[in-house]
């Protein structure tokens, strides 16, 4: 059941990954935001939460007390390369995913402290999917002070009309 939903966010996702113009890699709306280049590259790699959830024990966002150092991938085809293939790998991992492994416990660790447990369902939805549609929004926040022209993600948006 899960899949037809996650087909929808993954062309709706690559839909507003294509938009992003190369050459505006440092642009940001705000001092505290993220780069536009930074946002995009998490955007596509987003995906990859997929197999995080469904397949390892657990994750530490911040192994032995630090943080990763984040991606940054100056291009939009080499984005869109990084996202189809999360998305491909993570789609694969979503078919192979039994109910029974949906309902097993899964732990979202800081630092070697688990911050919550859940179930991996729990922690597919709120770490991947509710995850990268929050950041796909805020990347068509982005896009549209760019005068980038947005398109519709569950039917027409205001440029479509």
């Amino acid at each position: 059941m899960i899949l037809h939903e996650f087909d929808q966010e993954m062309s709706a996702t690559r839909k507003l990954l294509s938009l992003v113009p190369d050459g505006n890699s440092e642009w940001r709306p705000h001092d505290k935001s993220m780069t536009l280049a930074r946002l995009a590259t998490h955007v596509a790699e987003v995906p990859h939460w997929t197999g995080r959830a469904l397949v390892e024990p657990g994750f530490d966002v911040m192994p032995g007390g630090t943080r990763r150092p984040p991606l940054v991938i100056e291009t939009a085809s080499e984005r869109l390369a990084l996202f189809d293939q999360k998305a491909a790998d993570a789609r694969a991992t979503l078919a192979a995913t039994s109910d029974a492994t949906f309902n097993e416990s899964w732990s979202f660790i800081r630092g070697g402290t688990p911050a919550w447990t859940a179930t991996r369902y729990y922690g597919y939805r709120r770490m991947m999917q509710n995850h990268l549609i929050h950041h796909r929004a805020q990347l068509g926040v982005y896009l549209r002070q760019l005068g980038v022209p947005i398109p519709g993600m569950y039917g027409p948006s205001a440029d479509e009309r």
